[in-house]
C-alpha cells in the first residue's frame, strides 16, 4: 500500500481555468429548473417576463460560450486536499491563482478585483489572488469547487452576533430583514445561505458552503429542514419578485449549515445569491510515489 502520493502544479492550474470557465457559463441544472418552475407558477406578467429573459439568458450564455453575467465575480476557490498528497513542480497557491489568470483571460471574462481596498484601487488586471479556503482531509486526491461571487448580491450579505435566547424565530427574523432591506438590489431572485453558530469569522465561511448544498435538498436534521422551509415562505412573502418586480418568488432556495459556538452567542450569517449560483467541481487522483 503507498503512503504518499503527488498531484502536479500544473493539473491543479488546467482544473481551476476549466472550472472557472464552466462556473461562469453554465448555469447549474438544478437552479434552471427552479427557475423554471417559478415562470410556470407564476402569475404576474411582468414577473413571469423576468423568468423568461433569466432562462433565455442562460441558454445563450451556455450556446455561446460566455458569461451569464457581466460581474464575473471574486474567484472563491474552495481546496479539500488529502493529508497524503504532495504537490510538485510548484505552490499549490500560485497554481490555482494561475488557473484564475488564465481563464478570466482566455475566456474574456470581466476582471473585477482591486490591489488595495480603499486608496488606489488599481485593478489586478487578471482577477487575481482568488480567495482560498483549504481543508485537509483523509486520503490521496484534491478536491476543488470554484464559485465565482458577485458584488452585487455580496454587498446585501449580513452579520448578526444573535444571544441565545433570540431561539430559531430570531434567526427567521433576522434573514427576513435582510432580504427585505436589500430589495431589488442582489438581482432577486436569490439562494439564501444561512450560517448559524460558530464565531464571527467562521459563521461567515459556513453561509458561503450553505450556498454549494444541492438544490432543493433539505436540512438533514428536522428543526433545521423546517426554518429553512418556513424562511422560503416568509421571505416569499415579501413580494419583492425577480428583479423586483414583484410576484411570488423572490428566493428560489434555502440552505442552512451550523457549527458549535459559544454557550453565550448565537452567530448568524446571511449570505445572499442572486440566480446566478455560480460554482463547478472536479478532483485529481493523486499519484503514487514509489519510495
Amino acid at each position: 500500500m503507498h503512503e504518499r502520493y503527488e498531484v502536479g502544479a500544473s493539473e491543479i492550474t488546467e482544473l481551476v481555468r476549466d472550472l472557472a470557465l464552466k462556473a461562469n457559463m453554465l448555469l447549474p441544472d438544478g437552479l434552471k429548473r427552479m427557475i423554471g418552475d417559478a415562470y410556470n407558477k407564476e402569475k404576474m406578467s411582468i414577473a413571469k417576463e423576468a423568468f423568461s429573459d433569466i432562462l433565455k439568458n442562460a441558454e445563450l450564455a451556455a450556446e455561446k460560450n460566455m458569461p451569464i453575467c457581466q460581474d464575473c465575480g471574486l474567484a472563491v476557490v474552495f481546496i479539500e486536499i488529502g493529508q497524503r498528497i504532495s504537490v510538485c513542480d510548484g505552490s499549490i497557491e500560485d497554481a490555482v491563482n494561475e488557473g484564475i489568470r488564465r481563464a478570466y483571460t482566455e475566456g474574456y471574462l470581466r476582471k473585477s478585483v482591486v490591489k488595495d481596498p480603499l486608496f488606489r484601487r488599481e485593478n489586478s488586471g487578471d482577477n487575481t489572488p482568488a480567495v482560498i479556503h483549504w481543508k485537509i482531509t483523509t486520503g490521496k486526491d484534491i478536491k476543488i469547487t470554484v464559485s465565482p461571487k458577485g458584488m452585487g448580491s455580496e454587498n446585501m450579505s449580513r452579520i448578526y452576533m444573535l444571544k441565545p435566547a433570540d431561539g430559531a424565530e430570531g434567526v427567521i427574523k433576522s434573514v427576513v430583514e435582510a432580504v427585505r432591506t436589500a430589495g431589488p438590489n442582489p438581482c432577486p431572485p436569490i439562494v439564501l445561505g444561512i450560517g448559524i453558530g460558530g464565531n464571527f469569522e467562521t459563521v461567515a465561511l459556513a453561509s458561503k458552503l450553505a450556498l454549494l448544498k444541492p438544490e432543493g435538498i433539505r436540512h438533514r436534521i428536522p428543526e433545521y429542514a423546517e426554518m429553512e422551509n418556513e424562511i422560503l415562505k416568509r421571505v416569499n412573502e415579501l413580494g419583492i419578485g425577480p428583479g423586483g418586480y414583484g410576484g411570488m418568488t423572490t428566493v428560489l432556495d434555502v440552505h442552512i449549515e451550523t457549527l458549535p459556538t459559544h454557550i453565550a452567542g448565537m452567530p448568524v450569517a446571511v449570505n445572499i445569491c442572486c440566480h446566478a449560483l455560480r460554482h463547478a467541481e472536479g478532483k485529481i487522483e493523486g499519484r503514487p510515489i514509489d519510495d
